[in-house]
């Protein structure tokens, strides 16, 4: 059966389109160090990445069916993480989790790669509408915005507010629902294989890894489908566009 040309492109946002600047263990030395204190970012890297593992397992995706909001849920890994680096006094804990959870709403927080607004732009010029689902809490849209981002993108669908995140299908299916089309005219594009590129495809849209490491290219992946920078997705969706 053929496939109808293609129309949307679904957009994945940490690490597809932007990073976190440096690393987390910078941001949170340069907060704590604001307060008077001297932490390591390694140390802080270290332990963040433990406190991180244990919040997703306990209470996944923001622990939204725990009755979590994004907030709460990242609070909690901020005052853990500071925790776990002789930070006791908790009005002081409570305080940097708090002044770090609203300043990662602001851009220089985060570094927009390179080739991210060309791409965005270039798929735009082709007639293609653009939208975003990604698991992020609800400061998404505040993110994009500030980083000069948000007004490539016709929705956004955040696994907070869907309640569901990758790679379930099911977020996949509220971001067709917004599309307004069937999957086979939807392509995604995201750096993570199960998340993004398996998870998309198994609901039929056109999915695509973004490889920046290079480190699917053992075969895993096709090569039409694998991309280590985002300059050849333009012309690769211009192809399905005349199908």
């Amino acid at each position: 059966m053929r496939r109808g040309p293609l129309r949307w492109v679904l957009w994945d946002v940490k690490d597809t389109l932007l990073r976190v600047r440096g690393s987390v263990g910078d941001q949170y030395s340069k907060e704590a160090e604001r307060w008077g204190l001297s932490l390591h970012p390694a140390e802080i890297n270290a332990a963040f990445l433990e406190t991180y593992r244990r919040y997703s397992s306990r209470y996944p995706n923001y622990g939204v069916s725990h009755g979590l909001t994004g907030q709460t849920w990242w609070i909690g890994v901020m005052r853990d993480t500071l925790s776990q680096c002789r930070v006791n006094d908790p009005a002081l804990l409570n305080t940097i989790a708090t002044n770090m959870y609203q300043d990662f709403c602001n851009a220089e927080k985060w570094e927009v790669f390179p080739d991210s607004k060309t791409a965005l732009e270039r798929c735009s010029s082709l007639g293609l509408k653009l939208g975003v689902v990604s698991n992020f809490d609800n400061r998404l849209e505040t993110i994009l915005r500030n980083c000069g981002l948000l007004s490539y993108f016709s929705f956004l669908v955040t696994s907070e507010a869907a309640g569901v995140a990758k790679p379930s299908p099911a977020i996949f299916h509220q971001a067709l629902q917004k599309c307004g089309g069937p999957a086979d005219r939807v392509a995604h594009i995201g750096d993570h294989y199960v998340y993004d590129y398996l998870a998309s495809r198994s609901v039929g849209i056109h999915g695509f890894l973004l490889d920046r490491d290079n480190s699917h290219k053992n075969g895993d992946v096709p090569q039409e489908h694998r991309f280590v920078s985002l300059e050849d997705l333009p012309s690769r969706l211009q192809e399905h566009m005349a199908e």
